[in-house]
């Protein structure tokens, strides 16, 4: 299965089996999970980044738990829509989950999809809609975020967009 951006491997996305998807920051992942049938985002939880390995490790209950056929990690394309080193960094995450098939499988499906201002987009919801304090916000944001960029590709799949 490849890695690439959603709109070019939707087509070989696996059938019937849920997705996680994935906000990749620097202190921490937000983990999201899709239903089988690709229409609905749940958020999961958040992850705190210590180094590569032991954040895999801390994927694995919920990719196993949930029987995971794909990923969708979410890329910070700049406002102009290029790629800076955020994005190549969550490029190399990609790149080394393949390296694992032990956690992601022999030959993940991953999805890179356009995040741009995800997390902003949640914070503005959860202050202007929920009145959430700031420490309240710092507990469920990433996964929040990770839920936006998953039900945004969803979305775009249920569209039938390729």
């Amino acid at each position: 299965m490849p890695i690439g951006l959603l709109r070019d491997i939707v087509p070989v996305c696996p059938k019937g089996k849920r997705l996680l998807g994935l906000d990749l920051g620097t202190k921490t992942i937000g983990l999201a999970l899709s239903n089988g049938m690709h229409n609905i985002a749940t958020p999961l939880r958040t992850i705190q980044r210590r180094k590569f390995t032991l954040d895999i490790q801390d994927m694995k209950r919920e990719i196993s738990e949930f029987a995971v056929g794909g990923y969708v990690l979410g890329l910070p394309l700049n406002m102009d829509g290029t790629e800076g080193p955020r994005c190549q960094s969550v490029r190399h995450f990609a790149d080394e989950m393949r390296r694992h098939p032990e956690i992601f499988g022999p030959d993940p499906w991953i999805a890179l999809w356009d995040e741009r201002l995800s997390t902003a987009a949640v914070e503005d919801f959860l202050v202007d809609h929920v009145d959430m304090s700031r420490t309240k916000r710092k507990q469920v944001i990433d996964a929040l975020a990770a839920q936006h960029i998953l039900q945004g590709a969803l979305d775009f799949m249920q569209a039938g967009g390729f």
